[in-house]
């Protein structure tokens, strides 16, 4: 009965989902600050994906809407033939990954207004960036892309 896993095979394929799971603040001292951003991945499909990397920009708006002040990449491509040892997820049908990222900024002194907001915890933060993924293995399927942007 209703939505169970004895549905059709051959309906339609859906999108990978991603939710901001969180970004804060871990460490910070006068020469740098650490952010923690984490990402929950979900499969609405029966069927696993893998997903290969997710680039992505964090920006503090109240300091500059336009220049980032950091990003990163979760994942690796594979260039070529596959490589063992890739560093990418399987996320299995129906399920849910989170990653997880940290970066450190140095303290340069120029930026007051950035580092004020670092150490009262009032940052207002906008991240945007595209996860790459297939649908089935590495080598079969098609690579699909995801655009996604959060602020928070």
């Amino acid at each position: 009965m209703g939505d169970s896993a004895g549905s059709q095979t051959n309906s339609e394929v859906k999108s990978l989902q991603i939710e901001l799971e969180d970004i804060s603040i871990s460490k910070i001292s006068e020469r740098s600050v650490t952010i923690d951003v984490a990402f929950k991945l979900s499969n609405p499909n029966p069927r696993a994906m893998i997903v290969q990397t997710m680039d992505y920009q964090l920006f503090e708006t109240g300091y500059s809407e336009t220049e980032q002040i950091t990003g990163g990449e979760i994942g690796s491509r594979p260039q070529g033939m596959v490589e063992f040892g890739s560093n990418y997820y399987t996320l299995l049908g129906e399920n849910s990954i989170l990653l997880k990222d940290s970066k450190t900024i140095k303290n340069t002194g120029n930026t007051a207004d950035l580092w004020a907001a670092f150490e009262d915890d009032t940052n207002t933060w906008r991240v945007s960036g595209d996860v790459f993924y297939n649908l089935s293995s590495m080598t079969s399927g098609q690579e699909n892309e995801l655009h996604f942007e959060f602020t928070k």
